[in-house]
C-alpha cells in the first residue's frame, strides 16, 4: 500500500491524483446485477473493466460464474488470485501465447475464441505439448465488424476443425453487439440488439442441427444486458461497466438502476486568472476518448487536458475554488481511465476504508 494511505483518513486527505471508488454505490450495483442474472441467463462479468482480482472475487460472490477476460495475461492474473472459470473473449494469438495459455489451462477450466483454422491449429498443438485441454468458443460476428466468421459456413467449418483436435474442447459461440450498445434511443438499441443476437443464437441452432453440443452462447454489454439477457438461447452475458457508470454509459442508459461510484479526485493547483483553475488530473489520470470527464461541480466545465493538468473553466458560481481545493471528476470512460492507476481508494462515509491493487493495469498481453 502506498505509505501515505491510511486505512480511517478523510477521503480529503488521499493524495491526488486518486481513483475514488465509493463501496456503497459499488456494492449496491453489483447487488443489482447479481439478482437481475439470477435466473436461467448467468452473468459472466468482464474484468476488463476493474481489472482487480478483489472485484471479480466479490463478482462471483455475488452470483457471477465466472469471469470474462480480454487477454490472456489478464487471466494469468485472475487465476493466481483463485479464480478457476475464464472465459478470453479474444483470440490468443502470436510468438508464446498458445503456449502460456495452453499452460493456464492446466486445472483451470478456461475457454477462449476463435475465428480461424490457423489459430486453431496453434492452439491444438500447444494443448498437446502440455498435456492440457483448451476450452473454445467460435466469435461470431454479428454486426460488430470486428473479430469473428462471418457466415453460417464459416462457422461450421471452425467447429469440425475445432472438433479434430484432441487438445481442444469445442464450448459453443460468442457474439458482442458492441454496435448496439452505445444508441442512446432504447427502442432501436433493442431494435439492434435483437437482430445482433438472432444471428448468434442462429449460429448456434445451426450447429446443434449438425451434431455439436452448444453450451455457451455468449453476448451481451452493459448497455444491452436487459435485451441480450432475456433473449431466448443466450446462456450468459459478459457486462461489466454496470459496475462504475462512467459518464458515456450514465448519459445513454441514466442512473435509475446502476449509479456512478467511480471518481478521480483532484486538487487545484493554479488559479491564474478569474475563470480559470487549473487541476493536477491530466491525461496520465484521465482518459477522454469518449469525451471529455467532467466534474462534479456546478458552474464548472473541463475544457481541455494535457499530460499532467486540467484546464476547468468556471463560471461565476464556481470561481470561488482557490489553489489546494478538491474537484471530483467523473470518468467519461471507467475502463482505460481504470487502467491509468495503481489502486481503488475505496471509501465509505467519506472515509477511506479499503485500497484495492488494480493487479491487471497494463496487461494487455
Amino acid at each position: 500500500m502506498n505509505a501515505n494511505l491510511i486505512i480511517g483518513m478523510a477521503k480529503e486527505q488521499i493524495p491526488t491524483p486518486a481513483l475514488i471508488l465509493d463501496l456503497d454505490i459499488f456494492q449496491a450495483n453489483l447487488q443489482r446485477m447479481g439478482a437481475f442474472f439470477s435466473g436461467p441467463v448467468k452473468l459472466r462479468p468482464h474484468i476488463k473493466t476493474h481489472k482487480c482480482p478483489i472485484i471479480a472475487l466479490e463478482q462471483i460472490r455475488a452470483g457471477a460464474i465466472g469471469i470474462t477476460c480480454a487477454k490472456l495475461s489478464e487471466a494469468e492474473v485472475m487465476a493466481e488470485h483463485g479464480i478457476r472459470d475464464i472465459l478470453i473473449a479474444n483470440q490468443v494469438a502470436g510468438y508464446g501465447k498458445p503456449e502460456r495459455l495452453a499452460a493456464l489451462a492446466d486445472g483451470i477450466d478456461i475457454k477462449v475464441a476463435v475465428d480461424n483454422k490457423a489459430n486453431i491449429d496453434d492452439l491444438g498443438r500447444a494443448a498437446l505439448d502440455f498435456g492440457s485441454r483448451i476450452g473454445v468458443v467460435i466469435e461470431v460476428n454479428v454486426g460488430n465488424d470486428r473479430c469473428g466468421s462471418r457466415s453460417f459456413e464459416e462457422t461450421l467449418d471452425l467447429a469440425h476443425h475445432i472438433s479434430a483436435k484432441k487438445g481442444l474442447i469445442f464450448k459453443g459461440v460468442m457474439g458482442y453487439e458492441g454496435h448496439c450498445v452505445f444508441t442512446a434511443d432504447k427502442t432501436a438499441r433493442s431494435t439492434a440488439c435483437r437482430s445482433a443476437n438472432k444471428i448468434l443464437v442462429d449460429s448456434a441452432e445451426m450447429l446443434r442441427s449438425h451434431g455439436f453440443e452448444v453450451e455457451i452462447v455468449s453476448a451481451g454489454g452493459t448497455g444491452t444486458y436487459d435485451m441480450s439477457g432475456i433473449y431466448p438461447g443466450i446462456t450468459e452475458i459478459e457486462a461489466g461497466s454496470y459496475l462504475f457508470m462512467d459518464g458515456c454509459y450514465s448519459g445513454i442508459m441514466g442512473n435509475d438502476l446502476f449509479r456512478p461510484a467511480l471518481w478521480v479526485l483532484s486538487t487545484v493547483i493554479s488559479k491564474p486568472e478569474p475563470g480559470l483553475a487549473l487541476i493536477d488530473a491530466g491525461m496520465k489520470s484521465l482518459t477522454h476518448e469518449f469525451g471529455l470527464p467532467q466534474p462534479l461541480l456546478s458552474g464548472a466545465v473541463l475544457k481541455g487536458l494535457s499530460e499532467e493538468h486540467g484546464r476547468l473553466a468556471l463560471l461565476p458560481e464556481a470561481d470561488y475554488l482557490k489553489v489546494g481545493d478538491l474537484v471530483y471528476i467523473w470518468p467519461s470512460h471507467g475502463c482505460t481511465t481504470v487502467n491509468l492507476h495503481d489502486r481503488y481508494c475505496v471509501v465509505k462515509n467519506n472515509r477511506l476504508v479499503a485500497v484495492w491493487e488494480i493487479a491487471c493495469r497494463g496487461k494487455s498481453q
